[in-house]
């Protein structure tokens, strides 16, 4: 088979080390946050500063937007990612954003720190093989109908490039329920760190698709084991141009926080 299933096992934790301090894996737990898109100097600007002073310390935005309608907003392209870029480096914070074409993946070099493969080119191996030639992170989100093996296998084919350093991210799957955007999938998390070495994520905010489930999502999250959490925030979610219902503004972003360290205190309390 491959080294993360069948050799790792789950022992020796990868740890992602974007520089300066910032990690994912081990005894962190990660917290990425920014808009779903970004949308003008403006917004991305506001968000920084704001997610910055919470402690946050990966911002992201999306340039390139892969959406169900070709008439929906697309993404500002490379505007986007320098606008992204710009914010970050005045505030101190890392950066990732999604790329969906391989023949992009030069020019976005220099702009991100992680580059994220969404659910929908999960399988896409051109790109998946492409990115493995590089040397920055990857997040990879699990596909909306893939199975945990199928998730692994696309991990694999970044690995089979030399890319190692690959993050994992639930963001949920799509079954009969209608309710939720998606049916939100927590035990991938135990199972991942028992087959594989890699850390392991959560996106509440794709995977209910519903602000109001991010906190109680979140607080699973935590106690489940994952290894940080990847959600949506903005100035002004009734304005966003991209996925404004499933975003939190910052007030809410604060409560989030605090139920993260409310929950791994009572974690640690448990484990000492």
């Amino acid at each position: 088979m491959n080294m993360y299933i069948t050799k790792n096992n789950g022992k020796n934790r990868k740890i992602i080390d974007l520089g300066n301090g910032i990690t994912i894996g081990g005894s962190e737990f990660a917290i990425i946050s920014g808009p779903c898109a970004v949308e003008n100097e403006k917004q991305i600007e506001i968000a920084a500063e704001a997610l910055s002073s919470m402690g946050i310390k990966i911002l992201r935005g999306g340039a390139f937007k892969p959406r169900t309608s070709p008439y929906s907003f697309q993404g500002l392209g490379f505007e986007g990612l320098r606008l992204l870029k710009n914010a970050g480096q005045r505030h101190n914070m890392k950066i990732i954003s999604e790329i969906i074409d391989p023949r992009d993946l030069d020019a976005s070099y220099d702009y991100v720190d992680i580059f994220q493969i969404g659910s929908r080119n999960m399988q896409n191996y051109a790109l998946l093989k492409e990115v493995g030639k590089f040397d920055k992170p990857v997040l990879l989100k699990r596909g909306m109908a893939a199975t945990i093996e199928e998730w692994l296998m696309a991990a694999e084919y970044i690995a089979s490039e030399g890319n190692d350093n690959i993050i994992l991210c639930e963001r949920g799957i799509r079954t009969f329920e209608e309710y939720t955007r998606n049916t939100l999938d927590l035990t991938a998390v135990p199972i991942i760190k028992e087959l594989s070495s890699l850390p392991v994520i959560i996106d509440p905010s794709h995977g209910t698709g519903r602000k109001e489930l991010i906190r109680p999502v979140t607080r699973a999250a935590v106690a489940i084991g994952a290894d940080g959490v990847i959600i949506e925030t903005h100035p002004n979610p009734c304005e966003a141009l991209s996925d404004g219902k499933q975003s939190l503004n910052f007030e809410e972003m604060k409560a989030v926080l605090s139920d993260i360290e409310s929950i791994k205190d009572c974690i640690y309390k448990i484990n000492s």
